[in-house]
C-alpha cells in the first residue's frame, strides 16, 4: 500500500498493479459533502504519477448519488486527458444503477468536432431543384383551393365573410389612399417638370398634359398603385397567415371545419379586387393634379387650358385599360401574399422571410403582367 487518505465519511487507498498501473480502492460514500475534497485530493495525485492504467475499485462504496459520479468523471477525464486507460470494478447493483440513470458513459465522452464541407455544386443544384419542384407542386395545390374556394363564395355569397372582408378593404383601400396619393402626386409633378426642359424647347408646353395624364393612366398609375399595395398589404397578408401557421391556429381552423383558403384567402383577394382599381383611379388624379402644378406654375399655362388638354388626350380605354390592370395586380398582390404566409414553416424568422418574398414576388409578377399588357396592347 502506497497510500491513505481518510475524512470523516469517506476514505480511499491506492495501490499499485503488476503492469504499472494503479488501483484506486473507494470507501464509504461518495456524495455532494465530500465530493470537492475527493477531487481536490487526487486530481494532484493522479497527474503526478501519470498511471497508464487506473482501476477504480468501488467494493466498500455503500452510497453513490450524482456527486460522486462527477467524482468520476473528473477522474476519468484526468486519466483520458494523459492517454491512460480507465475501468471500474466490484460494482454493486444499486451503484450500476446510478451510473446508468446518469449515462456515466457518456459523461466521459469527449465530443469531436468536424468541420462540415459545404455540399458540391451538383449537391446544391439537387437541392434547388426539389425545392422548385416542391414550390410548384404547393403552388398549383394553392390554385386550385382558392379556384374552389371563389367558386363556391360566387354560388353561396352568404358564405362570405363580410365583416373581414370590409376590414380588409379598410385596410388595403383606405389606409393606403394618403401614402398613395402622396407618391403619385410627386411623380405627375416630377414627370411634368423634367418633360418641360425639353418640351419648352419646341414651344410644346402644353403637351406636358398629354404626356402626364396618358402616361399615368395607362401605364405608372397602376404599377405604382399595385408596388405600394404590395409592400403594404402583400407583406401584411403574408406575415398574417404565417403567424397563423406557426401558432397552429390554420390547423385548429381545419380541424373545426373551416376551409382555410375560403375563411382566409377570399376575404383578401375580393378586397383587394374591389379597392386597388379605386386606389389606382385616385392615383391618376393626384397625378394630373402634380403635373397641373407645374403647368400653372412654370409653363405660363391655365388651369383650363391644362385640363382640357388633358380631357381631349384620354379616352374611356385609357381609364379602362389602366383599370384593367389595376384588377389583375390586385389579385396577384393577394394571391401571393396569401401564398407565401401558407409556406411559412418554423419560428418568427421564416414569418419575416415570407412577408419579404411575397413583396418581392409580387413586384416581379407585377412587371412580368405588365409586360404581357404591353404586348397585347401593342399587336391589338
Amino acid at each position: 500500500m502506497k497510500s491513505l487518505k481518510e475524512s470523516q465519511i469517506h476514505r480511499y487507498e491506492i495501490t499499485e498493479n503488476a503492469g504499472g498501473g494503479i488501483i484506486l480502492h473507494l470507501s464509504g460514500r461518495m456524495d455532494a459533502s465530500n465530493a470537492g475534497s475527493l477531487i481536490k485530493s487526487l486530481t494532484p495525485l493522479l497527474k503526478e504519477r501519470s498511471p497508464h492504467s487506473l482501476t477504480v475499485d468501488m467494493e466498500k462504496v455503500n452510497f453513490l448519488d450524482d456527486f460522486g459520479v462527477l467524482v468520476l468523471v473528473e477522474v476519468k477525464g484526468i486519466i483520458t486527458d494523459i492517454g491512460g486507460q480507465f475501468s471500474l470494478k466490484n460494482i454493486s447493483d444499486n451503484l450500476q444503477k446510478m451510473l446508468s440513470l446518469l449515462n456515466f458513459e457518456s459523461l466521459t465522452e469527449k465530443i469531436r468536432f468536424t468541420k462540415k464541407r459545404p455540399p458540391g455544386p451538383m449537391i446544391r443544384l439537387g437541392e434547388g431543384t426539389i425545392h422548385v419542384a416542391s414550390d410548384l407542386k404547393y403552388l398549383i395545390s394553392f390554385i386550385g383551393s382558392v379556384s374552389m374556394a371563389l367558386v363556391y363564395v360566387i354560388l353561396r355569397p352568404g358564405a362570405l365573410r363580410r365583416d373581414d372582408t370590409f376590414l380588409c378593404m379598410q385596410k388595403t383601400g383606405v389606409d393606403a389612399l394618403p401614402i398613395v396619393g402622396l407618391i403619385n402626386f410627386l411623380l405627375g409633378l416630377i414627370m411634368a417638370f423634367m418633360s418641360s426642359v425639353q418640351l419648352q424647347k419646341f414651344g410644346a408646353n402644353i403637351y406636358i398634359a398629354s404626356l402626364v395624364s396618358l402616361s399615368m393612366t395607362r401605364e405608372l398609375g397602376p404599377i405604382m398603385t399595385a408596388i405600394i399595395v404590395a409592400g403594404r398589404s402583400g407583406s401584411a397578408f403574408a406575415a398574417e397567415i404565417g403567424t397563423m401557421k406557426v401558432s397552429e391556429e390554420v390547423d385548429a381552423l381545419f380541424t373545426m371545419g373551416f376551409e382555410p383558403a375560403r375563411f382566409l384567402v377570399v376575404p383578401k383577394i375580393i378586397a383587394s379586387v374591389v379597392v386597388v382599381p379605386i386606389l389606382t383611379l385616385f392615383a391618376d388624379l393626384f397625378a394630373i393634379m402634380g403635373g397641373l402644378i407645374v403647368g400653372v406654375t412654370m409653363l405660363n399655362l391655365t388651369a383650363s387650358s391644362y385640363m382640357t388638354q388633358t380631357i381631349n388626350t384620354l379616352s374611356l380605354f385609357d381609364f379602362y385599360w389602366g383599370v384593367l390592370k389595376s384588377i389583375v395586380f390586385a389579385f396577384i398582390i393577394a394571391w401571393i401574399g396569401c401564398l407565401r404566409g401558407f409556406q411559412v414553416r418554423g419560428g418568427a424568422a421564416s414569418v419575416g422571410q415570407a412577408a419579404t418574398s411575397a413583396v418581392v414576388s409580387s413586384i416581379f409578377m407585377i412587371i412580368v403582367a405588365d409586360s404581357i399588357f404591353a404586348i397585347i396592347l401593342c399587336y391589338w
